[in-house]
This record gives structure tokens, C-alpha cells and sequence, in this order.
């Protein structure tokens, strides 16, 4: 016969991502009722929009259903009283963890180009994925304010962030990615951010400081391109352990990716590698390639960064069907898969 100690010993081990703490001791464990292998409980969540809810659910059912004579698992969702929070999280406001001390980000990376239109968001997007799938806790900072793409990609809707006094909650999607860009805070998808450069950097500061990130094996940040006051203002306020360059075949592509890279030698930030975008359309009859936009460059580029050309990634009509309409999660693309395997070895 399953007892409630038995329940509470399982879910003392199950943490809350976010916090580092178990969820018995953070007193989220309340209702607990056991009748013929059925177990039911209430967790109860620190804030009611908790973007870890069901990661924690899941941990939580999976665990107790390893108890011997355990056949199911009822768990209802409730939100703690502002008091109840300050008791879980310490005895008064000025208690409270900083948020980044409540944020455990394993490492920052950046994807970017000198030159706009070369696919460099969904490179970060695909590269997302592809880490998920491996079991990495990814998120995205899109600090492409101007021309920020990614929530389209993941089929996130307009205004999808919220914030609380405790900081700004990330949109999460399907398979677990944590998403902040100037397009989730939009009413409308298509309106334009018309800002100066200081407002602009100003906003990507905040996404890094009061983002509630939680606990991330790797922040992919989106750079908007060229060597502007935001690029600046990301590579020196972040803590970017490494740059991915993204070029396509034409000789000014190139030349511009030079310029970035220039730019990322003088602030001795490690670049990664270079990845050549477009790179061939690989016909699906023969399976010839076919090199759409001219011959590469990438090696150039890449000795000119002194790093190597991680991937030529191939014109996939099916890859832009999927980004266009929000299924990015979808995508399959053995190069993305070498680079996700390069990254986590590296």
C-alpha cells in the first residue's frame, strides 16, 4: 500500500528548475490523496503563469509512477498567496534572490552576420531545436529588436510575454525553448519598432537582466546585423563565450561577415566557426547540387576569422515552409544536427 511519506520521499526529489529547490521544501506539495494505486496532489506554483509547470508535472508523475502498486497520477495546478511566496522564497521582499541569482545560464553563444537576409535567425532557431532534441534546456534572446523574426518562427503570438514583480516570464514553446524578443511584447505582429539606438540597447539589457531564464545549458542570442549600437551593446553586456557566423555564397556577403569579424577579433571574443547559408539546392531527382547563388567563399571568410566553415547548409524550400509558418520544430536538417554535436563537444 502506497502511504503519503512514500509520495513525499519521491517528490523531495523533483525540483523547480527555476529555483534549485525541491518542491516538498518549497511547501508546493499540498492535497495529497492516495486510493487504489491512484495518486493525486496539488502543486502549487510559486505564480500561476509559471512557464515550468508542466516540465515539473511531468518530473513529478514520472517519478511516482516508479513507486511499486502506483497506476496513475492526478495533478491539479494552484498559485501560492503573495504571503505563501514570501514564505517560500524568504521572509521578506528584500529576501529575495536577484534575478540573476535565480537565473543559472551554463553559457551564452551568439549567432551572426555582418548583412541582413542571409538566414542567420533561422540558423539560430534550427540550432535551438536541434539542442532541445539532445536534451540541452535551451532559451533564445532575440536582439534583432528591429527585425525580430524568431516568434514567427516558433508560431509564438504577438504580446506572449508577461511580467510579474519578480521579473518577465520567457514564452516557452512545444519542446521547451524559452523565447524573448520585441515581438512578443507587439499587439500586433507587424508593428514597427521605430526606436533610436540607446532605447534599443537599453531593451536588450533588460531581456538579460530581468528575464526570469531560470536554469539554461545554453542561451542562443539572436544579433541583429551589422557592427551597430546593438551588436556592441550585446557583445559587452553579455556574457558571450562564442560567436557563430553566418554568410551566404556572394562575394559581398562575405566581405561584410569580414567586417563582423573584425569587429569580434578587436573585442577578443572567440569566433566558432563559420556557417555558409544557401549554400546549394540539392536536386531532389539526382541529388546533384546545384550552386544556386555561385560559387563559396565561406573558406575565405573563415581564414580571414582564423576558424574553419562548420556547414554549407543546402536551399531547403520545405526548411522556409516550415520557418513561414511557424513550425520550425519540425525542421530536419543533418548539417544543423553536426553543428548542435559540434557545440555540445566543444
Amino acid at each position: 500500500m502506497i502511504t503519503e511519506q512514500q509520495v513525499l520521499d519521491v517528490l523531495s526529489k523533483v525540483q523547480d528548475p527555476e529555483l534549485g529547490r525541491d518542491l516538498v521544501s518549497l511547501k508546493m506539495v499540498r492535497d495529497v490523496q492516495i486510493l487504489d494505486g491512484q495518486i493525486a496532489f496539488t502543486l502549487v506554483l510559486t505564480i500561476a503563469s509559471c512557464p515550468m509547470r508542466f516540465h515539473m508535472a511531468e518530473d513529478a508523475r514520472y517519478q511516482l509512477l516508479q513507486i511499486p502498486g502506483a497506476a496513475d497520477v492526478q495533478i491539479n495546478f494552484a498559485a501560492m498567496t503573495p504571503e505563501e511566496r514570501k514564505e517560500a522564497l524568504g521572509s521578506t521582499r528584500a529576501a529575495l534572490p536577484k534575478l540573476n541569482a535565480m537565473n543559472r545560464v551554463g553559457r551564452v553563444l551568439s549567432v551572426m552576420s555582418g548583412k541582413g537576409g542571409v538566414g542567420k535567425s533561422s540558423v539560430t532557431a534550427m540550432l535551438a531545436v536541434e539542442l532541445a532534441r539532445r536534451g540541452q534546456k535551451v532559451g533564445i534572446l532575440d536582439a534583432d529588436i528591429t527585425g525580430a523574426s524568431i516568434p514567427k518562427m516558433f508560431g509564438l503570438p504577438s504580446g506572449g510575454l508577461r511580467g510579474g514583480e519578480m521579473g518577465i516570464l520567457p514564452a516557452v514553446t512545444p519542446l521547451g525553448i524559452r523565447i524573448v524578443s520585441s515581438n512578443l511584447m507587439l499587439k500586433e505582429e507587424d508593428a514597427a519598432v521605430a526606436w533610436r539606438g540607446p532605447m534599443i540597447a537599453g531593451l536588450i539589457e533588460k531581456f538579460w537582466n530581468d528575464v526570469l531564464w531560470g536554469k539554461l545549458d545554453t542561451l542562443l542570442v539572436d544579433l541583429p546585423p551589422g557592427t551597430s549600437d546593438a551588436t556592441i551593446t550585446s557583445m559587452q553586456s553579455l556574457p558571450i563565450k562564442g560567436v557563430v557566423l553566418v554568410t551566404t555564397p556572394q562575394q559581398l556577403a562575405g566581405l561584410v561577415v569580414r567586417k563582423a569579424a573584425n569587429m569580434l577579433n578587436r573585442l577578443d571574443i572567440p569566433i566558432l566557426g563559420v556557417i555558409e547559408n544557401m549554400s546549394f539546392f540539392r536536386c531532389p531527382d539526382t541529388g546533384k547540387e546545384h550552386l544556386i547563388f555561385g560559387p563559396s567563399y565561406a573558406q575565405e571568410v573563415a581564414l580571414h576569422a582564423n576558424t574553419n566553415v562548420i556547414a554549407r547548409l543546402p536551399i531547403d524550400p520545405r526548411i522556409a515552409e516550415l520557418c513561414d509558418t511557424g513550425r520550425v520544430e519540425e525542421t530536419s536538417l543533418k548539417e544543423i544536427e553536426e553543428i548542435a554535436q559540434k557545440l555540445l563537444s566543444s
